[in-house]
């Protein structure tokens, strides 16, 4: 039998394990319940198993029968602060949701685990099984990486693949491309100060609001007449407060911003002139504009030999007909980059959208009404398995 055959008798399984992750998300770097189930899930392989010290990961290795290098693969674990509104028998009640999918590809890598233990006396070398929490804003793949999970094997690995779900994309369909595949993000927390007063005199206070309001628009502005559209920027801000009532001119106003760019070059000059603008605008309304340009993660760039293979094992395991060469990178970002930088491999999308169903009228990732189909299950554990195989025996 085939790996992709053995993970299709797994799925079940997998399906009872997606169901109980789903149910009970938790959030950031401390995931001690989905850490316990994790353990459960490998309890029993022949597999070197370590838990983090700073935060609720898991690190498995998996020694290969026959000589050989070491391989990498990643799944993250941690949900979002978002309450699920999906209408689905087994959706979370505790206020956060699985919504970008990590519940399935935790899953999925337990099931490449299984897969693997079973032929392990044919594998030429180790694979390294990393578990990650915190991959949504909590840099939790620079924490493993400061942890030694690179060294877990002994040894620094030759290749290292993540999956990621998406409902936008057909279901079954995987998606990747050679150099970058995910934008760099950067946060950008500005707080205006000024006077209160009253809202009937504002010319007896100093109002932050319109000067947060004009900087929010003026940083929309800078993206088009800035930057070069071949070398993109993206700038929301997703997040203002200010104010108590509505005659009432408050002392601060605050906001943040996300900034997604493509290159280092780009995120270089986007922390210097947004910083120059809020600032210049605070000084023309008389304010002052405390500004925190904080860098995330970087440019998320896949090796080209590293795709071009993953791109060969999906089409031989699934058919030609399963690959699509992504035209342009997506302005989403991620953590697996810290990786990427340090060891060659790639990034592969699976679309996970409900068979029969149109992706681009479905909610996407992050919304509370994202769903993701549990048939993908298999597909993503043979992937996985089927990666490390013909990696090492490579």
């Amino acid at each position: 039998m085939s790996l992709h055959d053995d993970a299709l008798a797994l799925a079940p399984d997998l399906v009872r394990l997606r169901h109980d992750l789903h149910r009970f998300p938790e959030l950031g770097l401390a995931l001690p319940r989905t850490q316990e189930r994790v353990l459960r899930a490998l309890d029993g392989l022949p597999l070197e198993v370590s838990q983090g010290s700073a935060l609720s990961s898991v690190t498995a290795v998996l020694r290969g029968g026959r000589p050989g290098p070491a391989v990498l693969l990643r799944g993250d674990m941690d949900g979002l602060p978002v309450a699920e509104k999906a209408p689905l028998p087994f959706a979370a009640d505790n206020g956060a949701m699985h919504a970008c999918g990590h519940d399935l590809h935790t899953t999925m890598l337990a099931g490449a685990a299984h897969l693997l233990a079973a032929r392990r006396e044919q594998l030429h070398g180790d694979v390294v099984f990393m578990f990650q929490p915190g991959e949504e804003g909590w840099d939790g793949a620079g924490a493993m990486l400061a942890e030694g999970v690179l060294d877990a094997a002994g040894r620094r690995p030759v290749a290292a693949y993540a999956l990621h779900v998406s409902s936008a994309m057909r279901h079954g369909e995987f998606g990747s491309r050679r150099g970058p595949i995910m934008a760099a993000s950067a946060a950008l927390n500005v707080t205006v100060h000024g006077a209160g007063g009253h809202g009937s005199v504002p010319h007896r206070a100093k109002d932050p609001i319109p000067a947060a309001c004009e900087m929010v628009t003026a940083l929309q502005t800078m993206v088009t007449r800035r930057f070069d559209v071949f070398d993109p920027v993206v700038v929301t801000v997703g997040l203002i407060q200010a104010g108590t009532q509505r005659n009432i001119i408050p002392e601060t106003a605050y906001f943040e911003a996300t900034m997604r760019t493509f290159s280092a070059e780009a995120q270089s000059k986007v922390a210097d002139t947004t910083v120059e603008l809020v600032r210049a605008i605070a000084a023309a309304h008389g304010l002052r504009a405390e500004v925190e340009f904080l860098p995330q993660y970087p440019v998320t760039v896949t090796d080209g030999a590293e795709t071009d293979f993953l791109a060969d094992t999906v089409r031989e395991v699934f058919g030609e007909e399963r690959f699509q060469s992504m035209p342009n990178p997506m302005t989403g970002s991620e953590d697996f980059s810290r990786v990427l930088d340090a060891v060659p491999g790639s990034l592969v999308w699976l679309g996970a959208a409900p068979k029969g169903t149109d992706p681009d009228d479905l909610p996407v990732n992050h919304s509370p009404y994202a769903e993701f189909d549990d048939a993908v299950l298999p597909d993503g554990a043979a992937l996985y398995a089927e990666l490390a195989t013909r990696r090492l025996a490579a």
